[in-house]
């Protein structure tokens, strides 16, 4: 069964940081797109960023310089670190695994930005 299952988010103040994780089960990790989606109270789900099987990352022009893609294939692990984080970044983050047609979503976890 394949599963992947987000953890580490929270409530953060402006300008803080948080570390989102990804555990992915059940699926050949390594030959898979990895990404992070998220998606704010009335808005549609957007891109947030993508690793690639080789490395190479993708940003959304809102978080450029201030959030890092990076996966762990030994581990089955995809990882976001963003740091300067804004109210605009208050969402639900989704991991997501895509191959070829098959695309795997997780369950989601809150990020709220707010003093």
């Amino acid at each position: 069964q394949r599963q992947l299952v987000e953890s580490g988010g929270g409530l953060v103040q402006p300008g803080g940081s948080l570390r989102l994780s990804c555990a992915a089960s059940g699926l050949i990790f390594r030959m898979y797109v990895m990404a992070w989606y998220r998606q704010a109270p009335g808005k549609e789900r957007e891109l947030v960023a993508s690793i690639s099987i080789g490395g190479s990352t993708n940003y959304a022009d809102s978080v450029k310089g201030r959030f890092t893609i990076s996966r762990d294939n030994a581990n089955y692990m995809v990882y976001l670190q963003m740091n300067s984080l804004k109210p605009e970044d208050t969402a639900v983050y989704y991991c997501n695994a895509i191959r070829g047609l098959n695309s795997y979503w997780g369950q989601g976890t809150q990020v709220t930005v707010s003093s």
